[in-house]
Formats: C-alpha cells, sequence, structure tokens
C-alpha cells in the first residue's frame, strides 16, 4: 500500500486552508520533504517544507518546479480557481479561462510534466481535488472544469497504473476555507479531509468521497437527470 512515511510531497496552492492541511498532515505522517508551491510562497520556518514558485497556468512556471522538485513521490493538485456567480452564461470571458487554465489545463500538464518522475519511483502517488460539484453542474464553469478534471483524473488512473503510480480522486463538498465564505451549508473542516485523504491513500483507495453531501450527489448520477435537477420537473396540468 502507498506511504506518507518517507514520501517527497509536492502541494499546489499550498498557502490555502486545505493545501495548508495537506504539508502538516503529511510531515505528521512522516513525509521526510514537502514543497510547498503557491504563485507567492511563504515563509513556513520548518527546514522540511521547502517554499516553492508555481504558477500552474504557467509553463514555464511548470518546468521550473519539476526541475526543482525532481525528487518527489507524492503530487497533490489542490490549487484551484472560482467564480462569484453560478451562470455559465453569465461569466466572463476572463472567469472563463481562469478556471479552465486553472482547475483543468494546470493539473493536467503539471501531472503529464511530472509523470516520468513518478513512474521511475518504487511508490508514487497523485492526488486530484475535484469537488462533489464535478457531478453536480450548479456552478457553471466551475463546476465543468472540475468534471473535465474528474475524466482525466479516470485516464491518468488507466495510463499510469502500469507504472504503479497511485491515482486518487478527491470529491467534497463546501470545506470551511475562504473560497467557500459564501456558502451557508454545512462545510467540512480543511484538517479533516486532509486526514480523510491521506487515510484513502495510505489503503491503497482510488476515490475519496468526503463528506454525507457528495456522497448523495453521486448516488443521484444513476438516476433520471429530473431527479438531480427537480427544478427541470415539469408540472403537468
Amino acid at each position: 500500500m502507498p506511504s506518507l512515511k518517507g514520501s517527497i510531497v509536492l502541494v499546489t496552492g499550498a498557502n490555502g486552508g486545505i493545501g495548508t492541511e495537506f504539508v502538516h498532515d503529511a510531515l505528521a505522517r512522516g513525509a521526510s520533504k514537502v514543497y510547498a508551491t503557491a504563485r507567492s510562497p511563504r515563509n513556513w520556518e520548518d527546514e522540511r517544507i521547502v517554499p516553492l514558485t508555481l504558477d500552474v497556468t504557467d509553463p514555464a512556471s511548470i518546468q521550473a518546479a519539476v526541475e526543482a522538485a525532481g525528487d518527489i513521490t507524492v503530487l497533490i493538485n489542490n490549487a484551484g480557481a472560482s467564480v462569484a456567480s453560478s451562470g455559465i452564461l453569465t461569466h466572463t470571458i476572463e472567469e472563463i479561462r481562469t478556471n479552465v487554465e486553472t482547475n483543468f489545463l494546470g493539473p493536467l500538464f503539471l501531472t503529464r510534466a511530472f509523470a516520468p518522475t513518478l513512474s521511475a519511483r518504487e511508490e508514487s502517488s497523485i492526488i486530484n481535488i475535484h469537488s462533489a460539484l464535478s457531478w453536480y453542474a450548479v456552478a457553471g464553469i466551475y463546476s465543468a472544469t472540475k468534471a473535465a478534471l474528474w475524466s482525466a483524473t479516470n485516464s491518468l488512473r488507466l495510463e499510469l497504473a502500469p507504472a504503479g503510480v497511485h491515482v486518487v480522486g478527491v470529491h467534497v463538498g463546501y470545506v470551511d476555507t475562504a473560497m467557500a465564505a459564501h456558502a451557508t451549508g454545512p462545510k467540512m473542516q480543511p484538517a479533516e479531509l486532509a486526514r480523510a485523504v491521506f487515510d484513502a491513500v495510505e489503503a491503497g483507495e482510488y476515490e475519496v468521497i468526503a463528506d454525507e453531501t457528495t456522497a448523495t450527489v453521486k448516488a443521484g448520477l444513476s438516476g433520471p437527470v429530473e431527479t438531480l435537477y427537480p427544478e427541470l420537473r415539469r408540472t403537468i396540468v
């Protein structure tokens, strides 16, 4: 089974609430080094944590990260962008491009760049943060990009399995971070999510259904589309 003990981890979006917990929990489980990446990395005051500049939307930045962190065994694609409104027809062009580049193309290109490194390891893992909204299209382009990442994760899992790379997809509802500050529903704590994800990795699982909301949405995928989206039901007179 994959283990965090002795691992070398790279976390994207490490400055955020979820990313910070991934950094701390990885070290608590015995990781020997964590690359904490962000567009503007901060000082962690821990010699085991290596701040690293990374913009997942910039090919040159991705290449620089691959050269600086060529020893990783675990890649966590956590960085993401969101939108202020839910209507995909009302998003600005900039919002659409930013979400596509950050939530989908960024993780995909970063994974492709690190794939040779991870494939050469005796034991390695990739963790992609999807969201329950990858299955529930109520967040416009955000949902669309997370759905695309989910599909890419399935492809990557199949392609990298022969090389022994374990690919884990994470689906979760609202997490109590700045990105979800506007939400009024139940929120999972970032530390609880990081713990659940690493538990799944070390158990050899491929998918994390992190909360009840996500489990309910997934169950609804097997039914009629009107069940998942009751607003589509027409009233028959």
